[in-house]
């Protein structure tokens, strides 16, 4: 104990006790948050690399073992409603505890499966409880922290799910050979189970308990339309998340092939690229945070975005290897780097009693919408050439830009209602 410390009134010291208090759970809900989003990373990336040992070991045709991952992402999406909506009714860790024993429950039994239709199922089930991730922990992370420390917390959980993209990626090329594809849907049942037990020890945000004593007002997917104000912000918030990822997966699903065909890239400097990019998209998320917290959300947010469409144009006109590979690095970080504001942003624009059902719909209203990425790029390539399809990316942009300037408010450093 310090000087300082013995010095302090009773009061004084109950208020630094209280503090410690504050800050120990508000780190451990962030990490467990943070470990869960890592959860969805490593399962949908390991579900890409171990495909093709799948179909082989099932005998699945290419288009089956596609289905896959469309219905481990639609399974997602209704997760997302679902979870998150008994989330605001029930409590964040307790809804995050069933989500995690369904996802690891579903995980588990894909490693057992033995054929298309009970493995499509098992994926489908398991998808459904990997959805409440995103929302129910950016909500338990905003929740746990102070106004001045929201942004920097909630953009440490959307930095889970580049860690579990990026542990999925070294992990995948090593344990596959030894333990095969059904040895890798066991691994990817671990990372839900450490999540499983870290939150375990986590109790309710105070001021979910707090409004949980208090009459609840009707449903909460209401609270997103209740008033002219509410609604401008909600289609300023979506259009936010759906360009993003349309931009997202546009460009990580077409760039790999891009640069094979125009520059020759092998598989392993196609890997390299990917995996430089993904740190870039890291160091944005955390970056985006960080700034934030100091500058309020709506002038961070606008830098992104001009700098998104800048880069994304200037881009495609790279052709020396070196700046193609550094230039996916600065890329990815604008273009994901967004990711480090939604959960600060629909946090304080929502009341608690519908926060975990507004991060939810209004990101898995991005990630449908930004689903469509590869498709329409794809087209624009095959009807045109990628320099046009980039430059399209590059213009959606500025439908973010005006959404931000007219529609997104500021309310960096409120109070949570």
């Amino acid at each position: 104990m310090t000087n300082e410390t013995i010095n302090l009134t009773d009061s004084q010291k109950v208020l630094v006790v209280e503090e410690a208090k504050r800050r120990k759970y508000a780190y451990k809900a962030v990490i467990a948050s943070t470990v869960g989003y890592a959860m969805d990373g490593f399962d949908l990336l390991i579900l890409g690399f171990i495909l093709n040992a799948v179909a082989l070991g099932l005998g699945l045709t290419s288009s089956e073992a596609g289905s896959l991952v469309t219905w481990t992402l639609v399974g997602a999406v209704v997760g997302g409603l679902i979870f998150g909506v008994l989330s605001d009714y029930y409590g964040r860790i307790k809804v995050l505890t069933w989500s995690i024993v369904l996802f690891a429950g579903f995980t588990g039994m894909c490693a057992l499966s033995q054929g298309y239709w009970d493995l499509l199922i098992y994926r489908t089930i398991a998808g459904v409880g990997l959805g409440g991730e995103f929302g129910i922990g950016m909500a338990l992370a905003a929740e746990a922290c102070r106004p001045n420390e929201r942004a920097r917390m909630s953009s440490y959980v959307g930095l889970g799910w580049q860690a579990g993209v990026l542990a999925a990626a070294l992990l995948t090329p090593l344990l596959l050979p030894v333990i095969g594809w059904r040895g890798m849907f066991a691994v990817g049942v671990v990372p839900a189970l450490a999540s499983f037990f870290i939150r375990h020890c986590i109790g309710e945000p105070e001021i979910f308990i707090k409004k949980s004593k208090e009459k609840r007002q009707g449903n909460p997917f209401k609270a997103l339309v209740s008033n002219a104000e509410t609604i401008k912000a909600s289609v300023g918030i979506a259009i936010l998340t759906s360009v993003q990822n349309f931009g997202y997966y546009g460009i990580m699903i077409w760039m790999p092939s891009y640069l094979s065909k125009q520059f020759n890239y092998s598989l392993t400097k196609s890997a390299m690229w990917t995996a430089v990019t993904v740190v870039g998209m890291g160091f944005g998320i955390w970056l985006f945070g960080q700034l934030a917290d100091r500058f309020g959300r709506r002038p961070i947010f606008l830098i992104y975005q001009v700098g998104a469409a800048l880069m994304v144009l200037g881009y495609s006109q790279l052709s020396d290897q070196y700046l193609l590979l550094i230039g996916g690095a600065v890329m990815g970080m604008f273009v994901n780097g967004m990711m480090g504001g939604y959960g600060a942003l629909i946090s304080e624009v929502y009341p608690t009693e519908a926060r975990a059902t507004a991060q939810n719909v209004l990101f898995n209203i991005g990630r449908g919408i930004g689903g469509l990425g590869p498709l329409v790029v794809g087209m624009i390539v095959s009807l045109y050439s990628f320099q046009i399809a980039i430059a399209m990316l590059a213009s959606l942009y500025v439908l973010d830009i005006l959404a931000t300037l007219f529609l997104i408010p500021e309310k960096a450093g409120t109070a949570l209602e």
